[in-house]
């Protein structure tokens, strides 16, 4: 179970990275630090319609398959992420989020050899 834990620990690393990245980059554009090119105004678009955007969402590989809206897919983000604290902090759960994995069937396959 702890290799199943890392695994979506690096998955959920992996898209706070690029939220923070891209993120950071049109914080700086808008500042006018940086040109404001077409991807960065792309994510503005996007956050400003409530959408999710591109390079967050499961068809970049980078976040979790979800159909919400962006104000609750971020309290969905952090309803997973404290989920995972609470698994590495007080060890592995009687009773487990299924919706909360990244890849559920890795999960099921641990259960399988546990």
């Amino acid at each position: 179970m702890n290799t199943v834990l890392v695994q979506e620990a690096e998955r959920y690393n992996t898209l706070i990275i690029a939220m923070n990245k891209d993120l950071t980059l049109f914080m700086e554009a808008n500042r006018g630090r940086l040109v404001m090119n077409e991807e960065l105004e792309l994510l503005g678009i996007k956050m400003n319609n409530n959408e999710v955007p591109f390079g967050w969402t499961e068809e970049k590989g980078c976040g979790f398959l979800s159909i919400k809206p962006l104000s609750n897919w971020i309290i969905d983000l952090i309803q997973r992420m404290e989920f995972m604290r609470e698994w590495e902090a007080h060890g592995t759960p009687i009773c487990f989020w299924f919706c909360g994995f990244f890849f559920p069937q890795a999960f099921m396959t641990g259960i399988k050899q546990n």
